[in-house]
């Protein structure tokens, strides 16, 4: 799980870049499980994702793909502040299909 803050003045323009960043991580790449983005309704500026991969050697090739290198630079300076969460599934659910 990742908990990032991001600029104010820049949020609209991190959440594109976010938003091409997830979609083509969920298309091209077969260990990347789930990937969902969420803002904290009363502070926008805080988001949440979690990631859920097949295993840590995907989460690994994930973090190498040019995709992911892109937005990492792209939102650099728009980042206020990023931590990094490691966590255990209990339960993961959901009927959500990608179009």
């Amino acid at each position: 799980m990742a908990k990032i803050e991001v600029d104010s003045a820049q949020l609209e323009n991190y959440k594109a870049i976010l938003k091409t960043e997830i979609e083509t991580s969920v298309r091209v790449e077969s260990g990347v499980l789930s990937l969902n983005a969420v803002a904290d309704k009363n502070n926008p500026t805080h988001i949440t994702i979690l990631e859920v991969y097949a295993n840590v050697e995907a989460y690994k090739a994930h973090i190498e793909t040019p995709h992911f290198k892109i937005y990492k630079t792209s939102t650099k300076e728009m980042v206020k502040s990023l931590q990094l969460i490691e966590l255990d599934p209990i339960m993961l659910a959901n009927k959500l299909k990608n179009p």
